[in-house]
């Protein structure tokens, strides 16, 4: 038996070794990597630099508490602000968190204006985390189910409309909560002016505009942050995943309207911000420079483009930006099998989402070579899948 709880619909797979783009179970077998442990080592598995650097602050200092200061995660907040054109960081241990922190930010940002029971627009399809309140601004109804949500805290629209959220009229509304990709909900892409029109809505009415970067930050998608595409600035801006290359740290930033909200004691962590999660972030952000973006976007693109030029006149579709990748299937495929045929027959991993599509989020610094690979293995499960 098994003593860990069953949250998990674990594949019968474990790895012991990682490098680059691949993983390597005990007896040496080799897999290819397309997933990166769901856009979290976006360095690729065991950076040497990043190895490096925890070895070398795991032997010096690894925790004090934020009783102190710290004065890793002064350099490292300096470094992720400037990255991403914000004013304030507060570091977390997730993504969950990091939006958690971003939520309490909204309602006290509601509070100061008078509002006694405020509201967030979230997005049909979001997935923000699975703490109660992130839960409640998540549209998934699996992660919901039996949690007495408090639904009554958010109103959700159409993802990509801008009509419906400019139709909105609640005086309680204090903020809006969205994702630039919608990651776990299918790869959502919106149209290249939808953050702006958003901002402009936020700012004339007087919201808070909160990104959720968690998966798209950190160079996921070619630029540091997926906002960096638009002409804009959000107010809050929530990062995880790529942040710590596999180290569990999280970030919520705040800029404009949302700066001096929280004061002492408004908020807390005591594991956010060690000396060695901090360490982590300045090396990935050594690391990830703009060379390794502008891979992101070639070797993204080229798996895209490969794909369709096979693909496109069977149904299939393209998704995302960078090396955020999904390709959505026609009705009637049946993808049950897809993660396993993938896995167990061409040593390839990727996942499923929302429903229908096969989700890619490599490495940015994906070798060409590589790159190929993958669109071979998944031409080769296409295929299959397709019937041909």
């Amino acid at each position: 038996m098994s003593y860990l709880m069953p949250t998990y619909a674990r594949q019968p797979i474990s790895f012991v070794r990682g490098e680059g783009s691949y993983l390597y179970t005990a007896d040496g077998t080799a897999y290819l990597d397309a997933l990166t442990g769901i856009a979290v080592c976006g360095l690729g598995h065991c950076h040497p630099a990043i190895t490096s650097a925890i070895n070398e602050q795991a032997g010096q200092l690894v925790h004090t508490s934020n009783l102190f200061g710290v004065d890793w995660q002064e350099k490292a907040g300096e470094v992720l602000c400037r990255a991403a054109n914000m004013q304030q960081v507060f570091f977390a241990n997730s993504g969950a968190e990091a939006n958690e922190c971003a939520l309490k930010l909204a309602r006290l940002y509601a509070h100061n204006q008078g509002k006694a029971r405020p509201k967030v627009v979230v997005m049909e399809h979001s997935f923000h985390g699975r703490t109660l309140l992130t839960v409640s601004a998540t549209a998934n109804p699996k992660a919901r189910a039996g949690f007495f949500t408090l639904d009554d805290d958010f109103i959700r629209v159409p993802f990509g409309d801008i009509q419906a959220v400019a139709d909105l009229d609640d005086a309680d509304i204090c903020a809006l909560l969205v994702e630039p990709i919608q990651g776990e909900g299918g790869l959502h892409t919106p149209p290249d002016d939808y953050l702006d029109a958003l901002a402009k809505i936020c700012d004339d009415r007087g919201w808070l505009l909160m990104l959720d970067e968690v998966q798209t930050g950190n160079g996921r998608t070619g630029k540091y942050f997926a906002y960096q595409y638009s002409n804009i600035t959000p107010d809050v801006l929530t990062t995880a995943k790529g942040l710590g290359n596999g180290f569990p740290i999280g970030a919520c930033m705040v800029s404009g309207k949302a700066v001096g909200l929280f004061g002492a004691g408004s908020h807390g962590s005591t594991y956010g911000g060690t000396p060695l999660g901090s360490r982590i972030v300045c090396a990935v952000y050594e690391h990830l420079t703009d060379e390794v973006m502008t891979n992101a976007v070639t070797e993204g693109d080229f798996i895209r483009q490969a794909i369709l030029d096979k693909f496109a006149n069977r149904g299939i579709s393209a998704r995302g930006r960078g090396m955020m990748i999904g390709f959505a299937m026609p009705d009637g495929v049946d993808l049950s099998q897809a993660v396993d045929t993938a896995r167990d027959v061409h040593h390839l991993i990727v996942n499923v989402t929302g429903g229908n599509v096969i989700r890619l989020l490599p490495a940015l610094n994906l070798s060409h070579a590589d790159a190929q690979l993958i669109v071979d293995k998944l031409s080769a499960l296409l295929d299959t899948l397709l019937g041909a």
